[in-house]
């Protein structure tokens, strides 16, 4: 049997997923797939989320949060890692195979249902689309693919065999690794095999990904950790190994808190959107920010500082029924972001204006949102205008509007040296629950209702990023995030304009 909570299951329960998130949208993405998925069983360590659901592949694809998305296989406490004794560290690894083979097997079934689900809706869909052009087309289409495969099955079955002789050669160079209770479990091999053998004749080819941190990259590389992952799994199940066009990638991230190993759903990452021409501002940002802002129908919603209007952009595929309009005062930028709505099919639902940030056109407190991303970096020097900068934001907002802004460090200093921050804070931030503690998001209870963990650092840094947010004139904050850009942090700040301020 599986062990509880930590294998996939399929049915009315659903099944395991994580996502991968960038460093602080984690609190965004649980958010969404409670709202989108309908998941419960909602956890995350920093930089992924889990959660269980029973949506198809058509709903997992639409997360605007995530990075990535997988399917899960094993969640567990890190590996045991001793500098003096690389083997026992090798038969650790290997056990992430050996101790649970089912969780493997029902992995590789709800990966292939949910694939196989998609292309058949794929299929109907374009069928009933063209179906004439179908009828014409199909033979054409069958020959081509056998003539492909065909093609790919010669250059694979040369790499194959010298991949497969090579690992033959590193299994018996580790056989002094393999423990009693591993050459039990060889026994059972045949069995294993059948099971993938009944339900796919054809066996299938796998790679090994590999990320390490912390004291198992200072033992093992990442090389080597798949490679001994890579020989299990042929052992276990027969699979062979293909580095260049595999069936399934298998996904391991190994570190001195966790370790997780999962199936990548789809090739291409959720947070690269397919209807962005040019990219500007991280996705996954833009649409966290547009989150944030509580977009309701009928509203006017602003971004001043538009750049290639990849905010708006984002808020406009989640949020149609809304007049949008961006501006900027640079030309190149504007024709970017033009060309940007023009391939994501907007061109109708937002307004590009060319005007100041600190100069617009609009009537006092006549918009009702205003979502920006800051400039900042060496072409910008903002720090002496970001006072008049939200001033003028804080003038043609809406008593009760709301303003989400992506500021950089430094305009978070030049921010606090405007006011005074005597102010009694209440957070309505990110986490409401109390830290149930790591171990609870590693080791989830079988049967257990739905939850939200969270982790200690990343709740105290989110409060710390609050408790330190100053008031500005009429703006009250409201919640605080940090978060990452790759290289360098950044804040996301809602405030709220809770009265008419006098200009």
């Amino acid at each position: 049997m599986a062990v509880p909570g930590d294998p996939l299951s399929a049915g009315a329960a659903g099944a395991r997923f994580f996502c991968t998130a960038g460093r602080g949208l984690e609190p965004f993405l649980m958010r969404e797939v409670r709202a989108r998925l309908a998941a419960t069983q909602i956890e995350y360590i920093s930089g992924k989320v889990f959660f269980t659901t029973s949506s198809d592949l058509n709903m997992l694809k639409k997360l605007k949060s995530a990075e990535r998305l997988f399917l899960l296989i094993k969640k567990q406490f890190p590996l045991t890692v001793s500098s003096r004794c690389k083997g026992k560290i090798f038969n650790e690894i290997q056990r992430l195979v050996n101790d649970d083979p089912e969780s493997w097997l029902n992995a590789i079934t709800i990966w292939k249902n949910l694939l196989q689900l998609d292309a058949e809706k794929e299929e109907v869909s374009q069928r009933d689309a063209n179906p004439l052009k179908r009828k014409t087309e199909e033979n054409g289409t069958i020959v081509a693919k056998i003539l492909k495969a065909e093609q790919i099955h010669e250059i694979q079955e040369n790499r194959e065999c010298l991949l497969e002789k090579q690992i033959e050669k590193e299994t018996l160079e580790q056989g002094d690794f393999i423990t009693e209770r591993e050459k039990f479990q060889a026994q059972s091999q045949n069995n294993v095999a059948k099971a993938i053998d009944a339900h796919d004749q054809n066996a299938l080819t796998f790679r090994v990904s590999c990320r390490c941190s912390g004291a198992v990259a200072q033992t093992c590389t990442a090389q080597e950790i798949g490679r001994i992952i890579g020989i299990a799994l042929m052992k276990q199940f027969g699979w062979k190994a293909d580095l260049r066009t595999p069936n399934v990638e298998i996904f391991i991230h190994l570190n001195d808190v966790y370790s997780v190993v999962g199936i990548p759903v789809l090739r291409v990452p959720l947070a690269s959107r397919a209807y962005i021409k040019t990219a500007g501002l991280r996705s996954t940002i833009a649409w966290a920010m547009a989150s944030l802002a509580e977009i309701k129908a009928g509203e006017f919603v602003l971004d001043p500082m538009c750049g290639l209007g990849t905010i708006l952009l984002e808020a406009a595929k989640e949020w149609p029924d809304v007049y949008y309009v961006g501006a900027d005062v640079s030309d190149s930028q504007l024709q970017g972001a033009s060309d940007n709505l023009k391939a994501a099919g907007l061109k109708d639902k937002i307004e590009l204006l060319k005007f100041s940030v600190i100069e617009l056109p609009l009537p006092s407190e006549s918009v009702n949102t205003i979502i920006s991303d800051i400039p900042f970096g060496k072409k910008f020097k903002l720090g002496k205008d970001i006072k008049s900068i939200l001033q003028e934001m804080e003038r043609v907002l809406h008593i009760g509007g709301t303003i989400v802004l992506l500021l950089s460090e430094d305009h978070d200093r030049c921010l606090k040296g405007c006011e005074d921050r005597s102010i009694p804070l209440t957070s309505k931030g990110s986490h409401t629950e109390k830290n149930p503690g790591l171990e609870k998001c590693l080791t989830p209870k079988e049967n257990a209702g739905p939850s939200e963990s969270v982790s200690p650092s990343s709740e105290a840094s989110n409060q710390e990023c609050f408790d330190r947010m100053p008031p500005f004139g009429s703006l009250v904050p409201v919640e605080c995030y940090k978060v990452s850009l790759g290289k360098t942090g950044a804040f996301i700040y809602k405030y709220k304009k809770s009265h008419s301020c006098a200009r």
